[in-house]
């Protein structure tokens, strides 16, 4: 595991936390992009006024971004930062704790943007961070949130019927919306449209691409995701029932090898399972009114 320092301004920890915890680099700093790995530690690192570090996580989806989203990207109406990954938080101080209760290290002076930590540094901060204090806040709770009413019936009403494409298709997209994603049906891109897409904000690529195969032609849903992959470094599924498996696996073999080690195959009947476990999770979620303690409404 490695440990890397992210440094920006108040505003744009806010702007990152408030988007589904995502952070961004520079065309220049692709070599630090193409070395992150999930499972690494992120620290972060607000600048003055605060002139500290706030709070850590843990590093899980690489994607590359062509819209603006930070302040300064919005204000010159073109992407700063297009190299994206997105983290979990594990310990952070509330907004209004930043400036007070901040860590400062004089090991960590003087630093700027992004860069790698030594090992020693890494687990020191986040040791100290680990104090009673940093406590797991809001800002990391984007995944967990109210079922928005609108969204009762469709999930009260829908039912699974055997594995037919369009069935599938809209049952992705249910477990996305209920995971707090934006989760879409037939997303155009240039060279068609992928069947279902989860994206963390209204504004950003997918981070999650599906391509539902039931008697389909593989062949060309896998075109498509490798594109998907090529654009926007997606999470890329391909969905189909197991006899099937064949049919992928020796296309990954040859014409789509580059994608074999990051493509995941679903077999279509797992997609209910899934859908009815996430439900009865968030059900009983509701029930022990973890939403309403944790978010204070």
């Amino acid at each position: 595991m490695n440990y890397w320092l992210a440094v920006g301004s108040l505003e744009n920890w806010k702007t990152a936390f408030g988007n589904g915890n995502i952070w961004g680099l520079k065309e220049i700093q692709r070599h630090w992009w193409e070395s992150l790995n999930e499972g690494d530690t992120l620290v972060f690192y607000a600048t003055k006024p605060v002139g500290g570090v706030i709070g850590y996580g843990t590093i899980h989806t690489k994607v590359k971004q062509n819209r603006p989203l930070w302040p300064q990207e919005l204000h010159a109406r073109k992407v700063i930062w297009p190299l994206r990954f997105e983290f979990d938080v594990e310990r952070c101080l509330p907004p209004d704790k930043w400036t007070t209760d901040k860590l400062v290290s004089k090991e960590l002076w003087p630093r700027g943007g992004f860069q790698a930590l030594s090992q020693n540094l890494g687990e020191e901060l986040t040791a100290s961070l680990r104090l009673a204090k940093y406590g797991i806040h809001t800002t990391e709770l984007h995944q967990i949130a109210e079922i928005p009413a609108s969204l009762e019936p469709i999930l009260t009403n829908l039912s699974i019927t055997p594995s037919t494409h369009n069935n599938i298709r809209d049952t992705i997209v249910e477990i996305g919306r209920l995971q707090n994603f934006v989760a879409d049906s037939e997303y155009p891109f240039d060279i068609g449209r992928l069947d279902a897409v989860w994206r963390r904000v209204q504004l950003s690529v997918p981070t999650y691409a599906f391509e539902v195969q039931v008697g389909g032609d593989i062949y060309h849903a896998l075109a498509k995701l490798k594109h998907a992959f090529d654009l926007w470094n997606s999470h890329i599924f391909i969905v189909a029932p197991q006899e099937d498996f064949g049919k992928v696996d020796s296309l990954l073999a040859g014409t789509f090898h580059e994608i074999k080690s990051r493509i995941r195959f679903i077999e279509s009947g797992k997609v209910e399972e899934l859908y009815k476990r996430k439900k009865a999770y968030l059900a009983l979620e509701r029930e022990l009114g973890i939403y309403k303690d944790f978010l204070g409404r």
